[in-house]
């Protein structure tokens, strides 16, 4: 038996003599949020709770969204798509700013440090260049943009600039992902040999929502998919052939995808991503003396059982402040405090071979986006 590589690195917190995600460690940083969508909320709830954190200002295209969104979660200032701000004395900001969209107002905000992005996938890529062209570190949701050639840009922009840039896979930092990880990693299991995982949820079809619309980037693949890749990679690493295949809508997104991973050492790997099943949302890392079993969600589990061999399964349970979004907050927060440029944890060259990954896929399924040929172009 050989004991697997490391395939993700343990965050600051996991080894820290203190791990408590909330718990400043160093200057507070002013943030900035872009969007004001259900995944805004939970991260700015989140956010509110880090002794560190400063929740400067926010922007979206409405005002109404924008203002309410400030006054539910204590954002000093708001910003929106007709040129108007407010800030904390409610009083109506400089007309200068003529009709620029509101993320660019708040990217140029100098009290702004780091910019939080939780638009649609197609935006992600000139949100999160606007911000780092105007000096400000980013956490970009997952997917970082909707294919390879603009992670390489925003990348080279980040490196060039000197400026901390993250992909917002929350998911690699909690405590059950990464217990499942060191679990693997010590040889307890054996040789991994396969892996499991699924993740899927009823979306009701509608062209028109975000999360089917091609020209946001809908779709199974880049919302879901990431989730149970982070069980492979994790524990296989990166594959040696992928395989895909898909169900797509008639307008060319896919509503269900199938993965397989082959990887060097003969060990597979097989992924399902749904938004017409609700499935059981599970993981099992499978290995020649046993295997790991989730439950709760797969992107956070609650607890893991370990079976080795014949003997009875142990299982640890995990707990965490809020839900969850506190460990990623807290590896940006201290990378930047620390003058770092990237997350050891979530390293920007894991996001360019996943975003790489999703290229294949998309080309095996037959997946193509608008956004894809103005990139190109």
């Amino acid at each position: 038996m050989t004991t697997p590589n490391r395939y993700i690195a343990r965050p600051h917190w996991y080894t820290s003599a203190s791990p408590d995600p909330i718990k400043a460690t160093g200057r507070p940083l002013r943030w900035g949020v872009v969007a004001t969508g259900n995944i805004a909320r939970t991260m700015s709830t989140d956010l509110a709770l880090l002794e560190d954190a400063v929740l400067q200002a926010v922007s979206s295209r409405s005002r109404h969204n924008a203002a309410d969104f400030a006054a539910r979660f204590g954002f000093a200032r708001h910003y929106y798509d007709d040129g108007g701000q407010h800030d904390d004395g409610g009083t109506v900001g400089s007309a200068s700013a003529g009709n620029m969209p509101g993320y660019q107002q708040l990217v140029a905000d100098p009290e702004v440090d780091v910019v939080y992005i939780a638009t649609p996938h197609a935006q992600h890529h000139a949100v999160a260049k606007a911000a780092l062209e105007a000096g400000k570190h980013v956490l970009c949701e997952k997917a970082l943009t909707i294919n390879a050639r603009e992670a390489a840009e925003l990348i080279g922009l980040a490196r060039e600039r000197g400026l901390f840039l993250m992909e917002a896979v929350w998911a690699r930092f909690v405590p059950g992902m990464q217990r499942a990880f060191e679990i693997a990693d010590s040889g307890e299991i054996g040789d991994v040999q396969w892996v499991q995982a699924d993740l899927g949820f009823v979306a009701p079809l509608d062209r028109a929502a975000r999360i089917w619309d091609p020209t946001a980037g809908g779709g199974a693949l880049l919302d879901l998919s990431v989730y149970p890749l982070l069980w492979a990679w994790g524990t296989l690493g990166a594959p040696a052939s992928v395989t895909a295949a898909g169900t797509l809508t008639d307008w060319g997104v896919d509503s269900q995808n199938a993965i397989t991973l082959e990887y060097s050492s003969g060990a597979h790997a097989q992924l399902i991503s749904s938004l017409t099943a609700l499935g059981p949302r599970s993981a099992v890392v499978a290995g020649s003396e046993g295997f790991i079993r989730t439950s709760g969600s797969i992107n956070n589990p609650t607890s893991l059982a370990v079976h080795v061999g014949s003997r009875t399964a142990r299982v640890e349970n995990f707990e965490f402040p809020g839900r969850g979004y506190t460990y990623q907050l807290r590896e940006v927060t201290r990378c930047i405090q620390q003058g770092l440029t990237e997350s050891p944890t979530m390293p920007l060259d894991d996001s360019l071979a996943i975003m790489a990954l999703f290229d294949g896929i998309r080309g095996q399924l037959g997946i193509t986006y608008p956004a894809d040929r103005m990139s190109a172009g």
